[in-house]
């Protein structure tokens, strides 16, 4: 289906984006545009204004600073992938990255446009969850920084305010050190059916301890925090309760339904993708 018409704007600033977003509430923000235009086409958004801030060299780009990594919003999946501070850093988002839909993807979206709109099945909401990042939002009172596990409210709902952008995801530093994602991919949106983030850091002592973040399963992306409890301990010990880890994990989780996969099935997946991540990192050098 073809898009309604609708009234574009390019902006020059993130201050310009907001000032527009001030005076003309019903505006939405657009950035690589691969979560917005399908649900446009499908007139599940109707936006009478678009405002452009894919290209602000603001938001794009990654830095390292001594104890995290900051990553631009309108920064592409493509970025993140090919990115090797990130690669040393914070593998997870590379890993992330590359199983993103498909190149022509992968290059034009952006990890901010991803987060912003909290597709239920969106691959970075379980990342950004795994390793207990900070969501910076701009509005015209200031900036303010959300963690992520309060950043995902609902479905597809943020805790953006009305009128704020997203300008930045920063991650703590040191990232954990074994890390995973595994994905079952829609067969023909690429999106997750079901997938799980798994990172785990070691110490001096052996002590583990990890997150855990799940997309795909239900109506918003979550932390298995009950599921988290039991991958703390002794890293030797850790392999042996990854069954447990894993029911614990989606305990009392209603899982979305639809066309291709009804919940049991979701769950099962859910299931399955969180003990392949959890031996991959398990089983990973760090």
């Amino acid at each position: 289906m073809i898009p309604y018409e609708v009234e574009y704007l390019r902006a020059s600033s993130v201050q310009q984006a907001l000032s527009v977003l001030a005076q003309n509430p019903e505006a939405k923000l657009l950035a690589g545009g691969h979560t917005l235009l399908p649900m446009m086409k499908l007139r599940l958004a109707r936006p009478e204004l678009l405002v452009d801030i894919g290209r602000l060299p603001e938001l794009r780009g990654i830095a390292v600073h001594e104890d995290s990594v900051s990553i631009g919003s309108a920064t592409t999946h493509a970025e993140l992938e090919a990115s090797a501070d990130l690669k040393q850093r914070a593998p997870l988002f590379s890993l992330a990255a590359s199983v993103i839909a498909d190149p022509t993807v992968r290059n034009r979206g952006t990890i901010g446009g991803a987060l912003a709109h909290a597709d239920p099945s969106a691959d970075w909401p379980a990342v950004v969850l795994a390793l207990g990042a900070e969501m910076e939002v701009m509005g015209e009172q200031g900036m303010r920084r959300i963690p992520a596990h309060e950043f995902f409210v609902g479905f597809m709902s943020t805790a953006v305010a009305p009128g704020e952008v997203l300008t930045r995801i920063h991650v703590p530093l040191p990232a954990p050190g074994r890390v995973a994602y595994r994905k079952f991919r829609h067969p023909s949106s690429g999106y997750a059916v079901a997938a799980a983030a798994v990172a785990v850091d070691v110490g001096n002592d052996g002590y583990a301890w990890g997150r855990i973040g799940i997309t795909g399963v239900a109506d918003v992306a979550f932390r298995a925090r009950e599921a988290e409890a039991l991958l703390e301990g002794n890293f030797t010990d850790l392999a042996g309760k990854v069954d447990d880890i894993v029911e614990t994990a989606f305990t009392g989780v209603n899982a979305l339904e639809d066309n291709f996969a009804d919940g049991a099935y979701r769950l099962q997946l859910g299931r399955v993708m969180l003990k392949r991540a959890l031996l991959d990192a398990l089983g990973s050098q760090g």
